[in-house]
């Protein structure tokens, strides 16, 4: 397994830099719904749709809401706030959700119900990632995203591989603590710090001001980015599944590689509008 899944990231990693670094705005839109629009496949089984024909209608309603997302959005940009506003609420829900599972399911477990909470992941993830193109250096801000998915990610495995006794969702996720919460926080912190020094120092001035705002959105991203993982695994546990799919030899699916970007994004996104947070161009 090992062997597979360095194969398939030396694979997907090439695509991902193109994607973001060297895609115009048009062609940047059609990769990101791309990524949806297979996660949307993978979700509709999630969601109990076994039979494929159903899975395949559903990819096409996720990708028909992408489209229309776009026309709207191009049109009255004005109600972009409320795209990723509620996309951002979601998660507040989704953590009553995991928060209270083996209980509530009854709230969630009809199949239209879970199509409709995929929904509700994957439409703001593409438009959170639209925002984010379209500001001065996009690529950057991408990237800085990533980065913090992948040091709550990396400062998880550590901390909790270490001193990961106590559980942070036993019923949901055995495999997290709160250590490795804590230690996925810490690796955080460390990546603002050296993304913004590095902003401070090559692209514009930060006072204390811009410093305590991009910290307080890393920190509600992180946050939230747990809690995407947590999502899905609580959605793979309710069907009876391991992985979204089989698609990506040694990781899964390709919902099992981005659920934690799929909130991560929308959130980042949404709070860099309402604190008036950016990079000059």
């Amino acid at each position: 397994m090992f062997k597979e899944r360095v194969l398939t990231a030396l694979v997907l990693a090439p695509l991902m830099i193109i994607g973001i670094f060297f895609l115009p705005l048009k062609e940047f839109a059609i990769f990101i719904a791309a990524i949806a629009t297979i996660g949307a496949w993978e979700w509709a089984n999630i969601a109990g749709y076994q039979k494929n024909w159903s899975r395949i209608l559903y990819a096409f309603v996720v990708f028909a809401c992408l489209y229309v997302s776009a026309r709207f959005l191009r049109e009255y940009e004005e109600y972009l706030i409320y795209y990723l506003a509620a996309g951002t609420l979601w998660w507040v829900v989704a953590f009553a959700l995991v928060k209270q599972y083996p209980g509530g399911t009854d709230v969630w477990a009809a199949r239209p119900v879970r199509a409709l909470l995929g929904l509700c992941v994957l439409v703001p993830m593409w438009v959170g990632f639209m925002h984010l193109k379209q500001q001065p250096h996009s690529s950057l801000l991408i990237v800085y995203v990533m980065l913090i998915v992948w040091g709550a990610d990396t400062g998880a495995y550590f901390a909790g591989k270490k001193w990961g006794n106590t559980k942070l969702a036993p019923h949901v996720s055995p495999g997290k603590s709160w250590a490795g919460f804590w230690g996925g926080l810490v690796t955080t912190l460390l990546v603002a710090l050296v993304f913004g020094a590095c902003i401070h120092t090559w692209v514009q001035p930060m006072d204390l001001h811009d410093a305590w705002r991009l910290l307080a959105i890393t920190v509600i991203t992180m946050v939230i980015s747990v809690l995407g993982d947590l999502v899905e695994s609580m959605m793979k546990r309710h069907r009876g599944i391991k992985d979204s799919s089989s698609l990506l030899p040694g990781h899964g699916g390709v919902l099992d590689r981005i659920d934690s970007m799929a909130a991560a994004v929308p959130v980042f996104a949404f709070f860099m509008l309402i604190l008036d947070w950016g990079l000059a161009g």
